[in-house]
């Protein structure tokens, strides 16, 4: 475990607001030389802390009204249960690309297990969840308790949302915070 340095963190948060930035605009921002943040940038993507450079669409722009907060309750399973629900998960993901932005195990709410999916519409959406509960997902079917399936629906069109998507929040909490917060990772 390693705690990242400020110069790490700084870098960070700057690509989390603008992953398009050059190293040089970078460089300037952060007041070092363009060749110590191509050095840090490339230990940051090789060491797996910067797993990708994206940006974030306006949804509703895109054709999605829905995004959906899903949340799963599995079934009690061993090890190699969990190895073969990861397994059949990609393998559906490789013959029906469906628009998700996360799925992730965890704890809460009586649940293990988290999804965020965009849908075109409510009926998307229904036909969406009948295919987790249903024979397309047969392989996985054994694993889900679909009886403790819930969902939350946000609609992307609604103009008073709070907070949209967005990393801006969370690189700012990271550069105001640093010292207090100093982030410890695996290396």
């Amino acid at each position: 475990m390693v705690t990242l340095k400020e110069l790490e963190l700084k870098l960070i948060s700057e690509l989390m607001k603008n992953s398009r930035a050059s190293d040089r605009e970078l460089a300037k921002g952060l007041q070092v030389s363009q060749p110590t943040v191509s050095r840090l940038r490339a230990r940051l993507e090789k060491e797996g802390i910067v797993k990708e450079y994206t940006m974030i669409p306006d949804f509703s722009k895109l054709g999605f009204n829905l995004m959906s907060i899903i949340m799963i309750k599995l079934n009690p399973m061993s090890e190699e249960d969990i190895q073969e629900i990861h397994r059949a998960a990609r393998e559906l993901d490789n013959e029906e690309h469906r628009p998700f932005l996360l799925i992730m195990r965890g704890i809460g709410l009586g649940k293990d297990l988290a999804m965020l999916s965009f849908h075109k519409d409510y009926a998307a959406y229904v036909t969406y969840m009948n295919d987790i509960k249903n024979a397309a997902y047969s392989k996985m079917k054994a694993f889900i308790d679909v009886d403790w399936t819930e969902s939350f629906l946000i609609d992307l069109n609604y103009m008073d949302h709070s907070q949209p998507l967005t990393f801006s929040n969370v690189a700012t909490y990271l550069q105001t915070n640093e010292k207090e917060n100093a982030l410890t990772i695996d290396r």
